[in-house]
């Protein structure tokens, strides 16, 4: 653990001094310890922390509550995660109101190179199902899957992650002594091992109403991208659709039914322009710039056995050559006109060839 730990603690512990003014102590004194030794004309020379608020650190003493924390966390093997930290998520980092500290159980990265937020109602639809499941197959392998573990679009989303065997995390408003709700427990345990939880909520915190939109920055702030399937206007997905958009992070909504209250919200993130209309999952892969292409000799490889002999001969054609038009093609394999438009098709079809300007045709 390291020497700082007691005191990274006790400084989330202190009442009415939330994460901005915590960052702005953390800046000046560097180690939370100093926090605690500091006078009060010391802490009152930072910008935000008057003399209420430093005679509130000052008076703080609950030490047996921290330790309390720590036997815990050691029992039951969590990582706290301080924000000085490299495992800390760094996308969280840059959000001007993310936790200092937070508790992680689970074996996956919270800095993959791809992480996206799914979120949505607890009443999902058939159609919310099924995009949600959708969504999830096609994002390309090692992309983190964040949720809250909710009833609905959150569940989906993770059982879906876990199906297709990509890590996942649920972030939640309690602490890690708990779980709700408690018919996820089953799941929860299956993600720690292929994912994790993660919380900001220190032991013995019930999952109170105004945590949970405390808990939805954090599912905004660490995604590279959240997407919203079914939400109505008002709600949970609504705060965090707007703490993803405020935070400057791809937001994406789910159109539905013009009259379907569960498609209200997703509706009014677009024609607010806050969010983009999710049409496929491969616009959006566009939109972050994560669609990358196989090498055209490799896809070929791959594909090379299924295909006919005829098929065969025009890519290795167009491997030795970028370009040819189909009179060169027809010099070249002796095929007649129809076999060789049949041929052409088919492979273009398959995504290996495609027509360029010119009426040239090339390796994709």
């Amino acid at each position: 653990m390291h020497p700082d730990l007691k005191y990274q603690i006790a400084l989330t512990m202190v009442p009415t001094i939330g994460p901005v003014s915590q960052k702005k102590l953390l800046e000046h004194f560097v180690n939370a310890k100093d926090i605690f030794k500091a006078n009060k004309k010391e802490l009152c020379q930072i910008e935000g922390i008057g003399e209420w608020s430093a005679n509130k650190i000052i008076a703080w003493n609950d030490f047996k509550r921290v330790d309390e924390e720590i036997n815990f966390i050691e029992k039951h093997s969590i990582k706290p995660l301080f924000i000085f930290n490299n495992e800390y998520p760094q996308r969280l980092i840059n959000c001007h109101d993310a936790p200092i500290l937070l508790y992680y159980k689970g074996n996956a990265s919270l800095n993959e190179e791809r992480i996206i937020s799914i979120i949505g109602t607890r009443t999902n639809s058939s159609y919310g199902k099924m995009i949600t499941e959708r969504i999830v197959e096609q994002l390309p392998a090692n992309t983190l899957i964040i949720s809250g573990l909710a009833f609905g679009i959150d569940a989906i989303a993770h059982k879906a992650a876990l199906r297709n065997h990509q890590n996942t995390i649920g972030v939640l408003a309690h602490g890690l002594d708990d779980l709700y709700p408690s018919l996820h427990r089953s799941l929860a345990n299956d993600m720690i091992n292929h994912g994790g939880l993660l919380t900001e909520f220190n032991l013995n915190t019930q999952p109170d109403k105004y945590n949970f939109p405390r808990r939805n920055r954090i599912v905004a702030g660490m995604a590279d991208a959240t997407i919203v399937i079914e939400t109505a206007t008002k709600g949970g997905s609504m705060i965090t659709a707007d703490l993803a958009f405020h935070y400057n992070r791809e937001l994406f909504a789910v159109p539905g039914k013009l009259n379907d209250p569960k498609s209200s919200g997703c509706l009014k993130l677009i024609q607010e322009n806050k969010a983009i209309l999710f049409s496929n999952t491969e616009h959006l892969l566009e939109t972050l710039n994560w669609k990358t292409k196989k090498d055209p000799i490799t896809k070929q490889a791959e594909l090379f056995k299924t295909l006919s002999k005829e098929e065969q001969t025009i890519i290795e054609i167009l491997q030795n050559q970028s370009t040819f038009s189909m009179d060169e093609l027809l010099i070249k394999t002796g095929y007649n006109s129809s076999k060789m438009a049949s041929i052409v098709l088919n492979l273009e079809l398959l995504d290996i060839i495609q027509t360029i300007p010119g009426k040239k045709i090339a390796l994709v």
